[in-house]
């Protein structure tokens, strides 16, 4: 057993199971030291996986309590988006200042496409859950395409369910969570928001996947770009992703998809 980094409020693990020698991911959190609240939390997170049974998201598999440990044990990936990152531009030979090739933004395109689209099954799910937490570390990579994609989600541990009709009629307010650098405005002042918050930080994760500034729109139009239309699309909607302060202005998901041949290149191109 090897522990392979951290999640909310726990340590995740490496293991093989005795029985059938398969690798598992072990999420291990230590009930005697965290508070009532947090121990609520993290038993949350078992049940939302357990409820989450799609491609989408990591599979769940089983927990346990032992010794005054919860163990939430889990399919196990080997890459998560944050080696992508780190990777992708060694791979393609690319310095940073350099543009993309076809071919890597061809693979951006696709990865951005299946992370929209879950996220787009956790915002329509019944009730609609949000994520809370989406960074590059919570995104895992199936390199062995198993389910015909490669994008999952984990660690829920921040997730929570999102009834709108609760929204209206009273004054709930979500608590203030996350991690900096990929926390929506609203949700960082602490004031009240919604599902739209995931939206924001899958904005922040498209700025690093395509290797864009939004801040400087005038570098892509400087740019003599091999496939300017395409960046200027993606461009214009990781924008209206991060929309601030009208976050309820803020695309669905499926909005963003609709529009996939906007702002991707055709598989033929490549």
């Amino acid at each position: 057993m090897s522990a392979i980094g951290s999640g909310s409020f726990g340590t995740v693990f490496k293991v093989k199971h005795r029985l059938d020698d398969k690798i598992y991911a072990v999420k291990r959190v230590q009930f005697g030291d965290i508070s009532e609240e947090t121990k609520q939390i993290v038993l949350k997170e078992a049940n939302s996986l357990s409820k989450l049974d799609s491609d989408f998201v990591v599979k769940y598999e089983d927990s346990y309590l032992e010794s005054n440990y919860l163990y939430i044990q889990m399919e196990f990936y080997s890459q998560s988006l944050r080696t992508v990152l780190k990777d992708k531009a060694i791979v393609f030979e690319r310095q940073p200042e350099d543009q993309m090739n076809v071919f890597e933004y061809f693979i951006s395109c696709e990865i951005f496409k299946e992370l929209l689209e879950c996220v787009e099954y956790l915002h329509e799910s019944d009730p609609p859950v949000i994520h809370r937490n989406l960074k590059p570390e919570n995104i895992l990579i199936d390199l062995n395409f198993t389910s015909n994609r490669c994008v999952k989600l984990c660690d829920f541990g921040l997730a929570t369910d999102h009834n709108t009709h609760r929204q209206i009629v009273s004054p709930f307010v979500h608590s203030v969570c996350g991690t900096f650098g990929y926390i929506a405005p609203e949700v960082l002042m602490g004031k009240e928001y919604d599902h739209k918050s995931d939206i924001y930080s899958l904005s922040i994760i498209g700025e690093e996947l395509f290797g864009i500034d939004l801040q400087d729109w005038k570098l892509i139009e400087a740019k003599k770009l091999l496939f300017k239309k395409c960046i200027q699309s993606i461009y214009g909607t990781l924008l209206d992703m991060m929309s601030t302060p009208f976050w309820r202005q803020r695309p669905e998901c499926r909005e963003v998809l609709a529009k996939h041949n906007e702002w991707s290149i055709d598989k033929t191109v490549v």
